[in-house]
């Protein structure tokens, strides 16, 4: 379904070198690889810990002239590839495939047209042939009639002639029938044809002995049902199965002529394969003779003539990526080279859906997946340990075969990078363009590095002619070659998906948001028809009186109005306190189901036992991560949504009939069942709890604890409280405070500590409250950059693992805030010791003898430890921040931390300062006038209990 306003010869498929080698030796080419043992290389020089070297191939190409041994290489295929490329080499064989002239094919065309009606193609194994002695065994006149199309569309061979004959029989294979007709009548003493009908049969019976063997061979078949999909011509009409009832000695495209309204199968045509090459899965339809023969001179209009004429099956053109005419036949059926029997798979509606959601890039993840109701395309690739399902690279790829473009073409720009003059900014030499670091796959900007190389990807999409359609060239470098290639293939899929979710703006206002996404189009209209689809993707809706599609409310959708999507939301189940939070790994277990409103009428639609997915990065539907934001491990969350897709029930729908029925009620919903089965932590605590016993978590509290202690401090106010975990921690311990206070700007966060401290705190008041002293806890929601009463004049403050989570500048505002408007008497900040990530890395410390250059070596293969920080911070670096904000505002710092020790390189895995002052009258006099509000979101006191 492309326009273009020239036509140029697609280019021809390169061989590869082992192909090379097929044409001239066969089967007398020998390929032995073995596997090569290398000793393993570490990008960590000194690296203790044992590793598996890389396992490399080498291959060794045994040919009756000679044998070749090619290098090592990751892949075997491509030392196979790499030794017939020697062997080519060092025997001279010339790699340049020659193609005939337009008259060379046209006479070869004859030929081969005369080899496939002979004695000896009938009895090959050829799925041509198997339809030749189907049609030997039909009753009447039609006994041994080929129909062109099946000529056409089932042998490789004379399709390719008819290319060199006019490179548009690429983009329009029904010209093929028309060179088949001229060609047969060159071999009119041989070969009969019909006026009426589109068939070619031998004038002379084949001899009688192949007849009989025939005759033999179908008598053991049984009699065979298959069921197809009916794609009606107008979109009014729904899609249905039907069932094709094939007897032994009946032909199975006169059947399929039969459901379509014709009495034999010399009018039926036959679309591509859809899928995959070997697929059997076509289109069967039909087309008046008098268009097909005048293609050749109606090509450039022929498109917008059928749409006057109304005969066009959009539907189906889309599907097929060709013009289809009037009702089509979707099955899977035909002859193979595997085997002489008919071959046959069950073609469903549900299958229908399902491949036609395999020509978008969010639905051929969601069926990588097999979660058509639950997962979506993630906006962002964070790292290959948390991905799941298909790779962005791989599904760009599957795009591109699906709308029948070629293969993709990455290009990798190496740039070499200097050290930048501050600690957590990376520059590019002689470029004003970001450097990004894959850290867990997201964003980050790097500390210090010296001179090292980073990559930049860019993706070209071309057509099958070489046209370049669109680039892609985003701005952000990266570490590694796999996280520029994934990165920049997500870019190009988020616009492409983003297009086909859009069913309201029109093309031109797609075409202007490319720029956001570093792409630029270069042919709009191969662009537009491949989007074209998306009024017919989405159209297949138009068939079924369905009032609840409100898919514009879900591509928009924000956290108000996710409340009106989710209806009777029911949490059931103990709280266990484990719950997801950012860039965690929840697995749940979910059903979802189709009920109408005061029937009794419920069908499944889809069931997962396991689903995992990667929090924050719009891997799952967004009401669906909602929900499971606010559960804890072992708990089911039951409700209901209005937010119906219907193509997505169809794909995961085994009964489209009932479907069809509940759909087409005014009341109907899905319903949703999903427990939370487990929550892998995110990174940094992974890393940490595998190195520190007790984790450097409990350590701090434990570090937070002693400072109470010894400071008899009776107040305490969290910056950066998030889910409560520290305040939760202290209620563990006796201490001297009465009253404890948690600000954060996550309400979701402030939620789950509220219901963790509530439970821990009637858990208390139930045993006698003999572990702790608190009479008060306040839960405040604000930025803790922003100054208010509230917070002002606690004796101790904790801000522990925070200030990394913000802007490297906001973090410096807060601690300026804290030490001039908060004021507590003392202020904990703990940070992580970025110089310790080659020890949570799995690398080697740094030595006192190892020169500065071989040390900012070691730190520049390091990571952050968590995906979503913003900077870390050396012990210079921290520092160097802690003494000046103490020396602003008078304040004395000390300098601590956990895990690991301040005498032993690299220090301590997470360094805190301890700002202290002196108590003064004034300090508790509140000294500003302009203060944020902040909004109370929990409030616990012991005399209310």
């Amino acid at each position: 379904m492309e326009t273009r306003e020239h036509v140029v010869a697609p280019k021809k498929p390169t061989l590869t070198p082992k192909a090379i080698i097929h044409q001239n030796f066969g089967n007398r080419a020998c390929y032995v690889v073995e596997e090569v043992k290398e000793l393993p290389q570490t990008e960590c020089p000194g690296l203790s810990i044992p590793q598996m070297g890389p396992c490399l191939y080498r291959c060794t190409l045994q040919l009756p002239e000679l044998s070749v041994v090619s290098g090592t290489f990751k892949k075997k295929k491509d030392a196979e590839q790499s030794a017939a490329e020697i062997a080519i080499e060092k025997l001279g064989i010339c790699t340049e495939a020659i193609d005939p002239t337009p008259q060379e094919a046209q006479e070869s065309l004859v030929s081969r047209i005369a080899y496939i009606f002979s004695e000896k193609f009938v009895v090959c194994d050829h799925p041509l042939s198997g339809h030749i002695r189907a049609t030997l065994l039909r009753k009447g006149d039609l006994c041994g009639s080929i129909p062109i199309s099946v000529i056409a569309f089932y042998d490789a061979k004379l399709f390719s002639l008819c290319k060199c004959i006019n490179p548009e029989v690429e983009s329009n294979p029904f010209l093929v029938i028309s060179y088949i007709m001229n060609a047969t009548a060159n071999l009119h003493q041989f070969l009969a044809t019909s006026e009426r009908h589109l068939w070619i049969r031998r004038l002379s019976p084949y001899p009688q002995d192949i007849i009989e063997s025939l005759m033999k061979e179908n008598g053991s078949q049984e009699c065979i049902q298959v069921t197809a999909v009916h794609i009606p011509s107008s979109v009014e009409q729904s899609i249905e199965a039907v069932t094709l009832h094939i007897s032994s000695r009946e032909y199975y495209l006169d059947i399929i002529a039969y459901e379509l309204g014709f009495e034999d199968a010399s009018n039926v045509l036959i679309s591509r394969n859809l899928g995959k090459a070997s697929s059997e899965t076509r289109l069967f339809f039909t087309a008046s003779k008098s268009y097909l023969l005048d293609l050749s001179s109606k090509f450039p209009n022929g498109k917008e003539t059928l749409y006057l004429k109304g005969s066009l099956n959009v539907r189906a053109s889309y599907f097929a990526g060709q013009d289809i005419t009037g009702d089509a036949i979707l099955a899977s059926i035909g002859y193979t080279r595997k085997s002489r029997d008919l071959f046959y798979e069950d073609v469903t509606v549900r299958l229908y859906y399902r491949m036609l959601l395999g020509k978008t890039p969010g639905g051929i993840y969601k069926l990588s997946r097999e979660a058509m109701l639950a997962s979506e395309l993630p906006s962002r690739f964070t790292s290959r340990a948390n991905w799941r399902g298909s790779l962005p690279r791989d599904i760009l790829c599957m795009f591109c075969r699906q709308h029948r473009l070629s293969e993709p073409l990455f290009s990798f720009h190496p740039i070499k990078t200097t050290s930048g003059l501050s600690g957590s900014c990376l520059k590019v030499a002689e470029s004003d363009e970001n450097v990004i670091e894959c850290v867990n796959g997201v964003s980050v900007t790097s500390p210090k590095h010296s001179d090292s190389e980073l990559f930049k990807c860019e993706i070209k999409l071309l057509s099958r002619c070489g046209d370049l359609i669109l680039s892609c060239s985003p701005k952000d470098c990266y570490k590694k070659q796999n996280d520029a290639i994934q990165n920049a293939s997500l870019k190009v899929l988020s616009w492409l998906n983003m297009c086909f979710r859009s069913m309201i703006l029109p093309f031109e206002q797609l075409y202007e948001t490319a720029d956001n996404f570093n792409i630029q189009i270069y042919f709009k209209n191969i662009i537009r028809d491949i989007l074209a689809g998306q009024s017919t993707h989405n159209g297949q809706l138009n068939g079924i009186q369905c009032n609840n599609l409100v898919e514009s409310i879900y591509m928009n959708s924000s956290c108000d109005m996710l409340g009106n999507i989710v209806h009777s939301l029911k949490i059931e189940g103990p709280y266990s306190g484990v719950c997801p939070s950012n860039g965690s790994l929840p697995c749940i277990r979910y059903s979802v189901s189709l009920a109408v409103e005061g029937e009794n009428l419920k069908e499944v639609i889809e069931v997962c036992d396991e689903f995992e997915f990667e929090v924050g990065i719009g891997a799952v539907v967004s009401y669906v991560e909602d929900v499971v934001m606010q559960m804890s491990v072992g708990q089911c969350a039951y409700f209901s949504s209005n937010l119906l897709t219907t193509e997505l029930i169809f794909a995961s729908a085994g009964d489209s009939v009932k479907m069809l029925a509940s759909l087409s009620s005014k009341d109907c919903c899905m319903e949703y069942e999903i427990s939370l089965i487990r929550v892998a932590e995110p990174p940094e605590e992974r890393m940490e709890q595998a190195l520190f016993s007790p984790p450097l978590s409990k350590q701090r509290v434990e570090f937070a604890v002693q400072q109470i202690l010894e400071s008899h401090a009776t107040t305490l106010i969290d910056f950066g409280c998030g889910s409560g975990s520290l305040l939760e921690a202290l209620l563990n311990y006796p201490t001297s405070l009465k009253k404890m206070a948690g600000v954060d700007i996550s309400q979701k966060g402030l939620s789950r500590a509220a219901k963790v401290l509530n439970s821990k705190l009637v858990t208390n008041s139930d045993a006698g409250g003999q572990l702790t002293s608190i009479k008060s806890v306040i839960l405040y929601e604000g930025s803790i950059t922003n100054f208010g009463s509230q917070l002002h004049g606690f004796d101790i403050g904790t801000c522990l693992e925070v200030i990394e989570h913000m802007d490297e500048d906001q973090a410096c505002l807060f601690g300026d805030v804290a030490l001039s408007s908060f004021r507590p008497r003392i202020l904990i900040v703990s940070t992580p010791n970025f110089e310790y990530n080659v020890v949570l890395q799995k690398s080697n410390p740094p030595t006192q003898e190892q020169e500065e250059s071989d040390e900012k070596t070691l730190l520049q293969s390091c990571k952050f430890r968590n995906h979503d920080h913003k900077f870390e911070w050396t012990r210079e670096q921290f520092t160097q921040w802690a003494c000046d904000l103490a020396a602003r505002h008078n304040y004395n710092v000390e300098f601590s931390g956990v895990g690991g020790s301040a005498d032993v390189e690299p220090g301590y895995a997470s360094q805190i300062a301890v700002f202290k002052r002196d108590w003064k009258l004034e300090d508790d006099v509140l000294k500003h006038a302009d203060e944020h509000h902040y909004s109370i979101i929990w409030e616990w006191n012991s005399k209310k209990e």
